[in-house]
């Protein structure tokens, strides 16, 4: 554990995570040149669940913005307090969510990347016009299929969508993956480009670590970053 008593340990901590980030940030700008595009179009997305909370509040002073979390409960500790100190952070939930858990994710969190069925669509389509506060909406798609992973089959996924977006009315900007670990993510991010092209819809989170320049290459719009930024993170 650090010892975040220490003033020198802070600027430590301070200025390699502020490295990481430019680093990061450098290899985004390489990818999306490299793919004709532009460096600005792709939001990296700081992932801090589990982290400890000196390299979270040093990505802050670094500047950055954009984090994502995985658990709706660590999520509202961790940044209540911080969101007074750094009020223009902009928080993406990445992990699954439980319909127990909608109404303090649709007052919290400024993006959903995690929706991945009906009952949890309705349910943050219910709260949303409850709370009068509707967060941008990512459905995540499965597409290894894999049994133990969340996340709509990509045969499902057309269904899911109009439900979200034509007969919920979510502000529903696009999809999110995960390719399985074992495998290239090549096929996995050009699946759900297809489906997000046939759906028109423009927003694809997909990229993490070790492969976000791979999605950058296939339209990534966000990319999830954790353990380049922040190191390995500390078991859940």
């Amino acid at each position: 554990m650090t010892d975040s008593t220490n003033p020198e340990t802070d600027l430590a901590i301070t200025a390699e995570v502020a490295e990481s980030l430019r680093e990061i940030r450098d290899r985004i700008a390489t990818a999306a040149k490299g793919a004709g595009r532009q460096p600005e179009d792709v939001t990296l997305v700081a992932v801090s669940k589990v982290q400890p909370a000196d390299r979270v509040r040093a990505a802050c002073f670094a500047g950055h913005r954009v984090f994502g979390e995985n658990r709706v409960q660590e999520a509202l500790e961790r940044w209540t307090p911080l969101r007074q100190e750094f009020p223009d952070i902009r928080l993406h939930l990445i992990g699954p969510l439980q319909t127990n858990k909608v109404k303090e994710a649709v007052g919290f969190f400024d993006v959903i990347e995690s929706i991945d069925r009906p009952k949890l669509a309705r349910k943050i389509a219910a709260e949303a016009d409850a709370l009068g506060r509707s967060p941008a909406c990512l459905i995540q798609v499965n597409t290894g299929e894999e049994a133990q992973k969340a996340g709509v089959v990509p045969e499902d996924a057309d269904a899911l969508i109009a439900l979200c977006r034509d007969d919920l009315g979510l502000d529903l900007g696009g999809l999110m993956c995960i390719p399985p670990v074992e495998e290239s993510p090549a096929p996995h991010f050009a699946l759900l480009r297809e489906i997000a092209r046939r759906n028109a819809l423009t927003k694809l989170s997909m990229g993490m670590s070790g492969d976000f320049e791979e999605g950058i290459r296939f339209g990534a719009t966000m990319v999830r970053v954790g353990t380049a930024i922040f190191g390995t993170r500390a078991k859940a």
